[in-house]
């Protein structure tokens, strides 16, 4: 049994596969641009309504596709050549960030026209997320794997990082208009590195059979009655409605809690992703799936007790540290799962369980920016997402008083991959 002191062998074997190392650099400069474009969006809304409402139905507008599209998108990612699916997901994307830019610099851009162009996104998006959960084992070889799903998460947050970071300069020097070209050429810059993948185009015996509902049921059932992906995802769920929101609402609370404006809105994004970014970096250190489920509920519980702690103080120099660690937790309990989800399930399952885990992803977070963002205009911005911290708290201690039972479908559904004791 691994002791998880961790060194960075595993990072290193991880970035020797070739396409991965490829996929990584090109990866990393387009969520870069994603997260600057994304802050950019953000505070644009925030400048046209001052209105917590409105940054909930933006955020509503980029996420909830991925409930509608999600399984259908992880039916095509079983069925489909998904490099293929990756590159039209990118040049849609590049389209749309186009037309941003250019209404921004005619100046006909309005609250309605930006919430339009943010639900084309996020459906490009809903479609993309399970193709690129799927994309990764198929670059690295089997034992990379954890590895690798924890170098991804740690990338994708270090992009919320350094991203928000940069939106932060360009939207205070040269206003928001920048942010959307930005993020096109990052997008120029993944394409390019998807030209230089050689992936297999499907896997064998990958969603070929029946019809695309009944593939979907197929994988609602699977998900349903598994005795630990069904409380994972559960507790997912929870953390993603009554937590994640927060990041959302960053504009207000940078306005109107701290009265740090745009560049306190950096800041907060900056630490939330640097959070994430070193509890990606402890998680891939370790190398292996020992030990993932406790992270996993703790994470959860950790997200909560955080969460309570950023929204009952107005003093900044307490608060980034708080939101720092809830970033940290977040993404521990979702890579965590996400090894997990990859160790326990069968290959020909894996885009439709993984595209039910982006539904959660990214559609929990949508339900509850909007359900949060209206709750904020009428109690204010900390009461609410104080509660969902407490709802989250207690969540986890409830998952983690189950944690044994799931610990042995675990054992018997992967022969003891997971490594758990």
């Amino acid at each position: 049994m691994a002791t998880g002191i961790a060194d960075f062998g595993a990072v290193g074997r991880a970035f020797g596969n070739r396409n991965y190392a490829i996929y990584t650099a090109g990866s990393t400069v387009a969520m870069v641009g994603l997260w600057v474009q994304r802050l950019g969006v953000g505070w644009l809304a925030w400048e046209l309504t001052y209105s917590g409402f409105w940054l909930g139905a933006i955020a509503f507008a980029d996420l909830f596709p991925a409930v509608v599209i999600g399984p259908f998108a992880g039916v095509l990612a079983d069925r489909m050549d998904r490099l293929r699916l990756a590159r039209a997901c990118q040049w849609l994307s590049l389209a749309q960030t186009g037309l941003l830019f250019v209404l921004m610099v005619w100046s006909h851009i309005d609250i309605v026209s930006l919430m339009l162009l943010t639900l084309f996104l996020g459906c490009v998006r809903a479609v993309y997320m399970p193709v690129r959960l799927s994309l990764v084992p198929a670059l690295v070889r089997p034992d990379d794997v954890p590895a690798a799903i924890a170098i991804s998460s740690m990338i994708f947050n270090l992009a919320r990082f350094v991203g928000p970071a940069a939106a932060g300069l360009i939207i205070a020097r040269w206003g928001v208009a920048p942010t959307f070209a930005f993020y096109g050429v990052t997008v120029v810059v993944l394409l390019i590195a998807f030209s230089r993948l050689r992936i297999d185009r499907v896997p064998p015996g990958a969603g070929r059979g029946g019809g695309m509902l009944a593939q979907i049921a197929e994988g609602l059932r699977y998900t349903a009655s598994h005795g630990a992906i069904a409380p994972l995802f559960l507790l997912m769920l929870g953390l993603s409605v009554l937590a994640r929101p927060v990041g959302e609402l960053f504009p207000g609370f940078a306005d109107l809690v701290f009265q740090r404006g745009a560049v306190g809105l950096a800041w907060l994004s900056s630490a939330i992703g640097l959070g994430a970014v070193a509890g990606g970096l402890w998680l891939a250190r370790r190398g292996s799936a020992v030990g993932l489920l406790p992270i996993a509920l703790a994470g959860a519980g950790v997200s909560g007790g955080s969460l309570i702690l950023f929204t009952g103080t107005d003093i900044f120099p307490i608060a980034i540290p708080a939101i720092g660690l809830f970033g940290a937790a977040v993404v521990s309990c979702a890579i965590a799962t996400q090894t997990l989800l990859l160790s326990a399930v069968e290959d020909h399952m894996r885009g439709r369980v993984l595209s039910l885990y982006g539904v959660i992803f990214r559609g929990g977070p949508a339900v509850g920016s909007l359900l949060m963002g209206g709750l904020s205009d009428l109690f204010g911005l900390r009461w609410p997402m104080a509660v969902g911290g407490v709802l989250c708290l207690v969540a986890a201690i409830w998952a983690w008083r189950g944690r044994r039972r799931m610990e042995v479908v675990l054992e018997v559904r992967t022969g003891r991959r997971s490594g758990l004791d």
